[in-house]
């Protein structure tokens, strides 16, 4: 069908908008030869009786668009009170409150909300409408039996490839509120520092120029691993009695060689002394 070239140009910027930034739950299909030819493919909403659907409108513009809507219907069988069993919509939005600045986007927007928001008042299907006000329960098991028999693809269309502007802010929203794995487990070079208090105290390390520092605070001085356990358990009731001052740590090596010094010293006098009484 052609169509003015003001109302040619109105649709085709409508549509690159719409495969641009898609509003969640809704796409746009397209005939190459003839860009008129236009199909709007709409998610069943999560906690409708229509989730897991895939429902397809057809689109037919007129030269009076858009000072006037164009015709609209369900292609997809569906159980609704204000869809009709040739796909007729009831709605508003396409009838007196129709204006200009409206397009494809917001009528798919509209019929979206009237899965969510069915109004059995203005119910082409009767028996939609009556069951939606009597009983609920059956009126959702009927929907949800005729959505997976005629709306509920083995396959997903392949529109839905491409993520809504909305559900990219989503998505990365929650990536960015959530640390990663990386930034949860420690660095394997990071150190584990104990909380420690204001006084100090000195460890002699086995070089004498060298000791280590530590601040404590009221706490017993861990044994020395230079020493021997006899010498731990003095060094660890004599840091007791002296209030946590630790006791400076004399290296076993060191004791040697002071008792062998005084033992050697003790048998150069006896020599001297027998070398006097000789004379």
């Amino acid at each position: 069908m052609s169509v003015p070239p003001t109302v040619m140009r109105r649709v085709m910027r409508e549509l690159t908008e719409l495969r641009k930034n898609p509003p969640e739950g809704i796409r746009v299909q397209t005939n190459e030869e003839d860009m008129t030819d236009v199909t709007g493919i709409i998610q069943g909403p999560e906690g409708t009786p229509y989730s897991g659907g895939y429902f397809k409108i057809k689109f037919r513009f007129t030269d009076e668009f858009p000072a006037a809507p164009p015709k609209c219907w369900f292609a997809t069988k569906i159980f609704h009170p204000n869809v009709s069993s040739s796909g007729e919509i009831c709605v508003n939005t396409l009838k007196k409150d129709w204006k200009s600045t409206y397009g494809i986007s917001h009528i798919l927007v509209t019929v979206k909300c009237l899965l969510i928001y069915p109004n059995p008042e203005s119910a082409l299907d009767e028996e939609a409408g009556k069951l939606l006000l009597e009983n609920y329960s059956t009126y959702c098991d009927r929907a949800k039996l005729i959505t997976s028999v005629h709306a509920t693809p083995r396959v997903r269309p392949a529109e839905f490839d491409t993520p809504s502007s909305e559900e990219e802010e989503s998505s990365s929203s929650a990536s960015t509120a959530q640390p990663g794995a990386a930034e949860l487990l420690p660095s394997a070079t990071s150190g584990f520092t104990l909380p420690i208090g204001s006084q100090k105290s000195t460890i002699p390390t086995s070089n004498p120029k060298a000791s280590l520092t530590v601040d404590k605070k009221d706490r017993h001085v861990s044994p020395s691993p230079l020493r021997t356990a006899n010498a731990n358990v003095g060094g660890a009731a004599a840091s007791g009695m002296s209030m946590g001052v630790a006791l400076p740590i004399v290296p076993e090596g060191t004791k040697a060689v002071k008792r062998a010094a005084a033992s050697g010293g003790a048998t150069n006098a006896e020599k001297r002394k027998k070398a006097l009484k000789r004379l």
